[in-house]
């Protein structure tokens, strides 16, 4: 799995979505662009690439699109267009994109893929700064939750993405 951050200004949201599937097509690799303030760090997205993957090779998958289902574990949601909200929107905004490529040769592959992304992508760091108060409300934690234990903000979220498989 690669991360590829920056900031991102979208006139058309159906052709940047349409470029970065394209990208996955030609390095058969699942690409998926995140809204960095819905992502509690690195390891959200490694759960989610994890589990998403995980979900393929059991055939427990609810996409039929890898990138599709890695949307559905970061988000913690069954339903697509509950998970969307996590995804990228018109304007300008901090963005991720998990580049993640399973078969032969998946880090040259993988590499390839984020050159093409981060062409999209003005360079800046996006992981590590989340919109707390957007990931509290999206992930329902609350305050409470988060004073009763020592985990961070990060665990919590893994936990909403390791239940999911639980739900099905």
């Amino acid at each position: 799995m690669k991360l590829v951050e920056g900031r991102a200004s979208i006139a058309d949201l159906n052709s940047f979505l349409a470029r970065l599937g394209t990208i996955g097509e030609e390095f058969h690799c699942a690409v998926q662009a995140f809204d960095a303030r819905y992502v509690a760090g690195r390891e959200h997205l490694e759960s989610a690439v994890e589990h998403a993957n995980r979900a393929f090779d059991r055939g427990e998958n609810v996409a039929r699109d890898p990138a599709v289902e890695i949307l559905l574990y970061a988000a913690g949601r069954r339903q697509i267009n509950q998970a969307l909200k996590m995804g990228v929107s018109e304007g300008e905004q901090p963005v991720v994109v998990v580049i993640d490529g399973k078969q032969g040769r998946k880090d040259e592959r993988e590499a390839q893929a984020a050159g093409e992304v981060s062409d999209l992508l003005e360079r800046d760091e996006t992981l590590g700064q989340p919109g707390c108060e957007r990931v509290f409300e999206f992930f329902d934690i609350s305050e409470r939750e988060l004073a009763a234990t020592s985990a961070a903000l990060t665990d919590l979220v893994c936990e909403r993405v390791a239940l999911l498989e639980v739900e099905k």
